[in-house]
């Protein structure tokens, strides 16, 4: 089996993206993640490019504890005219304390005579005494070779004469760079396999692409079948721009489907961890049909789709989700049939009956014409399906509840709410009847709820709201639209989403609220049982 290296600079370039910031422990938390999933290397920054990456560097010397993955330093090469003794760029590679270093080089003509403002013969001596300076210092010197394949196309001698600046004086990898992410997965293939052809086995040939074209993945995929042996990306795509080839995307497709190891043994089934970690800690969620790592990636809505998974797994799905730490997912709406309804319950744990499917499906159809929509409600799915089974008790019954507005005399608003409640069941139920002031009507409604029924569900404290979302599905009604609620709660253990949808704002609140703590109280409830 042949080996791709796989070199990772989320750290770096992909924190280039934009409405994305790390802190130092968030990049070492994160360097961490990329460790344990086996990456080779690690691109941590620009030491002495911020005071952030300055400290990130210092840090990692004594608190990062990397047991697979190498740590590398980014830089560039000398300054035009300069030298490299004195160039404070080199210095701080040097001084990062890093086995490996990567350094950025022109390899365009264009950008040597336009950008730089040097000469072909200068731009070429940056690169090799660069290359030179690191290697004698005891370096891994690797060289992104920026804006290679527009240089090439333009002036493919002065191009390969980069190449040759950097190899012969000691650059372990050559990193062909689309820099601007233009090029066409058989515009890499050909320009690949010609410097490949041409560098024989003197370095490794890397491909570093950006998605400008959304062939960043098939781009890479193309250089490691022309002859690359190392692949640079980033976790969920981040980067500048469109982003960079994502990794959590051509590693799945490089080792399962084309037979290449790009992480140790054991290490793929940690992907979609690793990336739901990364992108928590970045506050940037991943793509829910993103490949591979997708929430949706494995989801089955289609009820032909779900019937057929009944009798083969693998009827709708190109690989086992669990290869890469993932996992089937049936999603339940107005397009869902007896099979989905039945895989669900399974899925949860619920027996039903065929009566009982045959209600769920019914009340599903009927309530997702109404506006409802489950997929996005998963609790409120559940009791939905425990209700047809009658495995939910009647914890407490709403008699009536009454909310009023004020505008008070100095602008603001005061909102009260009146409820009137039955906790309990049968002849044991107690009516309560509370009154309650709260920032807005939902508020007022579940701080009048809480404290009428509180002393007798305590349970009621541990549950707490953590979202709510307000959506108008018939926008040319206006005011008199329907609206669909979504509540996301939490008791600290379990997190959960509940619906409701009505004319009237409130009704649709009241609905998703109340169905939030009956699922809440009905599960600590089974918790207790169990």
């Amino acid at each position: 089996m042949r080996h791709v290296e796989v070199f990772d600079t989320t750290l770096r370039d992909g924190l280039q993206v934009e409405g994305v910031s790390a802190t130092v422990d968030d990049k070492l938390r994160i360097a961490e993640q990329l460790d344990l999933l086996g990456v080779h290397f690690i691109e941590g920054g620009w030491p002495g490019a911020n005071p952030k990456d300055i400290e990130f560097f210092a840090r990692a010397q004594n608190e990062l504890h990397l047991t697979t993955s190498t740590l590398v330093a980014f830089g560039s090469t000398r300054r035009p005219r300069g030298k490299v003794d004195d160039d404070a760029t080199l210095r701080n590679l040097i001084e990062a304390n890093t086995s490996a270093v990567c350094i950025v080089a022109k390899s365009s003509e264009y950008q040597v005579v336009e950008a730089l403002q040097t000469t072909l013969d200068e731009g070429a001596a940056m690169i090799a005494d660069s290359v030179k300076y690191l290697h004698g210092e005891g370096r891994m010197v690797l060289v992104d070779l920026e804006h290679f394949f527009d240089g090439y196309k333009d002036n493919a001698e002065f191009s390969l004469r980069a190449i040759e600046a950097a190899v012969v004086n000691g650059a372990s990898h050559l990193v062909l760079c689309d820099t601007n992410g233009g090029t066409l997965p058989s515009e890499v293939y050909r320009i690949v396999a010609d410097v490949k052809a041409h560098v024989g086995d003197d370095a490794i040939i890397g491909i570093h692409c950006h998605d400008d074209t959304g062939c960043a993945v098939a781009n890479s995929m193309a250089a490691v079948e022309a002859g690359a042996g190392h692949v640079q990306g980033t976790l969920n795509g981040l980067g500048e721009r469109t982003g960079n080839t994502n990794l959590t995307t051509v590693i799945p497709n490089l080792q399962l489907k084309l037979g290449y190891q790009c992480l140790p043994e054991g290490r793929i089934e940690r992907l979609t961890s690793v990336s739901h970690h990364v992108a928590e800690t970045l506050n940037r969620a991943v793509n829910p049909q993103a490949p591979y790592v997708g929430s949706s990636a494995f989801a089955h809505k289609a009820g032909l789709h779900v019937s057929a998974i009944v009798r083969a797994k693998d009827a709708y799905e190109h690989v086992n989700p669990e290869l890469v730490g993932n996992g089937t997912r049936f999603v339940v709406s107005e397009m869902a049939g007896r099979a989905t309804i039945q895989m669900k319950a399974d899925e949860i744990g619920i027996e039903l009956d065929g009566a009982q499917i045959n209600e769920v499906v019914d009340d599903l159809k009927r309530l997702e014409h109404e506006g409802y929509h489950f997929e996005a409600a998963d609790a409120s799915l559940e009791l939905l399906m425990r209700r047809a089974a009658g495995q939910v008790p009647e914890f407490f019954r709403v008699e009536s509840m009454r909310v009023i507005t004020d505008e008070l005399p100095g602008g603001d608003f005061s909102t009260e709410a009146t409820v009137k409640v039955w906790v309990g069941s049968g002849d044991d139920a107690e009516r309560r009847v509370w009154v309650a002031e709260g920032n807005g009507p939902v508020n007022a409604i579940d701080t009048a709820l809480r404290k009428a029924v509180g002393t007798m569900l305590p349970q009621l404290a541990d549950i707490h709201l953590t979202d709510y979302k307000v959506r108008i599905l018939d926008g040319a009604s206006a005011t008199g639209s329907t609206t669909r609620v979504l509540l996301s709660a939490t008791d600290g253990t379990r997190d959960w989403t509940t619906i409701g949808v009505s004319p009237n704002i409130i009704e649709a609140s009241w609905r998703a609220l109340e169905d939030s703590l009956v699922y809440g109280l009905l599960h600590r409830s089974l918790r207790n049982e169990d």
